[in-house]
């Protein structure tokens, strides 16, 4: 157990669910609201969005994508244009029925996505293929009426972003689609720590109204999995239904090929999942808003100034924490917020020229000269990267499972949870009856496959697919 203001954090092991919203909450990345099935992200959580925003926003432009801002409300009669689209999002549709005292004559969709507003408003500024591609961005809210909600994996209204772009041809388009989808696994693997596995949506599982959806999928520390992002093809399907055309070169009618992709705060809880302990958060430090937690012991101030100066100079985001509290509360709060280092200044080292570093994801305590505490930190901080990202992949890898047989299918997911790499004949039936029997879901095809048979039906296989339970 940790304590934080006589406050403690469950062990994963007795209950790993209760350890997650302890450590969001003792951690300070969230507090509950008075509004149902939403969260408040306090100014830490919200440092770490502000992180992964920062990353992305500037590999977004350096491929040519422009931040734009659309409504928040759909009209119904827009939203009601793509049929598959409204059928898919129906269970989670907000609709606001009166603006002040006034019923509306038309109801307005708090947006899910925003698809259908993209492209009416494609229709009016695409006219000539000069006018193509069009890669447009938006950081936003959605709204999104969960039934059952947990901090940054599922929230009725949640902070993401949402890719939309259009293009002159399908192959451009498709080019896009999965040129995003690898910015996301960059980001994934080394900024988050977080290894992924990378694959298309099965027909079912796909996004409502596109072609293709291929999804980035983690794997949390107990085994189960979570969707971290996804990028979809929609082909031109949404494009015809609006009526957005325009003139090719041979002054010709065509209509565009269009695509989208999101992530979510739900990153967050990856990262809490798959990288913390007992004692609270694990921060990478490519993504922690401060690197390094400086606790002084006794009259250091001289000392504690000179690595401040340094700490400047090198532009690592530092926290010193001067207040009137124990060393060991010091130490136990730094362990909760997960802090990449923490360096102990203390007038016993100090007598020997020393500090002290300790790694938060090791809790590896090295003793270094304090001249070179700034020069080692900056050489750990790459290290630690690796590390982190290191022992997830091969915490992950211990637990996929391979299943020639159905019987061997249903003993694993009997035994343990994890992704199981299987055969799959592409036919929903055996899908559905997969997760009747189990709850494991399709989390995304590998690759199309020549040999082998399904693990449910023994018919010819046509893909190598994983399952797994997701949150």
């Amino acid at each position: 157990m940790s304590e934080k203001n006589n406050e403690k954090i469950t062990s994963r092991e007795v209950d790993f669910a209760k350890w997650y919203t302890d450590v969001c909450r003792v951690a300070d990345l969230v507090d509950y609201s008075s509004v149902k099935g939403s969260m408040i992200i306090r100014p830490y959580g919200y440092a770490i969005w502000e992180n992964i925003v920062a990353i992305l926003d500037k590999k977004f432009k350096e491929t040519g994508h422009v931040n734009v801002q659309m409504p928040m409300f759909i009209p119904e009669s827009l939203f009601n244009i793509e049929k598959e689209h409204v059928e898919g999002f129906a269970p989670e549709v907000a609709v606001v029925t009166q603006g002040g005292k006034e019923e509306l004559e038309e109801k307005m969709i708090v947006r899910p996505t925003s698809e259908v507003l993209f492209c009416d408003h494609f229709k009016k500024i695409i006219k000539s293929y000069r006018d193509l591609p069009v890669l447009y961005n938006q950081w936003c809210t959605i709204v999104r009426w969960e039934k059952e909600t947990r901090p940054f994996l599922r929230s009725r209204e949640i902070l993401w972003q949402e890719g939309h772009t259009m293009h002159a041809t399908a192959e451009e388009a498709k080019e896009e689609t999965l040129k995003m989808l690898g910015v996301y696994q960059d980001l994934q693997e080394n900024y988050l720590a977080l290894p992924v596995i990378v694959g298309k949506k099965t027909e079912r599982e796909k996004f409502a109204g596109a072609e293709a959806s291929y999804t980035i999928e983690a794997m949390m520390w107990d085994g189960i999995a979570l969707q971290n992002g996804t990028s979809h093809y929609f082909g031109n399907g949404f494009a015809k239904a609006f009526g957005v055309q325009f003139l090719n070169q041979k002054n010709e009618l065509e209509t565009p090929y269009q695509t989208s992709w999101g992530v979510t705060t739900r990153m967050i809880g990856s990262i809490i999942m798959v990288h913390g302990d007992d004692y609270g958060l694990v921060l990478p430090p490519q993504i922690a808003p401060i690197k390094v937690d400086v606790i002084p012991i006794g009259d250091v101030e001289d000392v504690v100034e000179k690595i401040e100066k340094e700490l400047q100079e090198k532009e690592i985001t530092y926290f010193v924490d001067r207040r009137d509290k124990s060393p060991g509360f010091k130490f136990a709060e730094a362990e909760v917020k997960g802090y990449p280092i923490r360096l102990e200044v203390g007038k016993r080292d100090l007598e020997n020229g020393e500090v002290t570093i300790v790694r938060r994801d090791t809790l590896e305590k090295i003793k270094v000269p304090k001249e070179e505490a700034v020069s080692k930190m900056v050489e750990l901080f790459p290290q630690i990267q690796k590390d982190m990202l290191e022992k997830a992949r091969k915490r992950r890898d211990s637990m996929i499972y391979e299943a020639s047989t159905y019987e061997e299918f249903l003993d694993h997911t009997k035994k343990h949870n994890g992704f199981i790499k299987t055969k799959w004949c592409g036919d929903e039936a055996c899908e559905v009856k997969i997760k009747e029997d189990t709850t494991y879901k399709s989390r995304c095809i590998i690759q199309e496959v020549q040999d082998g048979h399904c693990v449910c039906c023994g018919k010819d296989a046509k893909y190598e697919i994983y399952f797994g339970k997701q949150y």
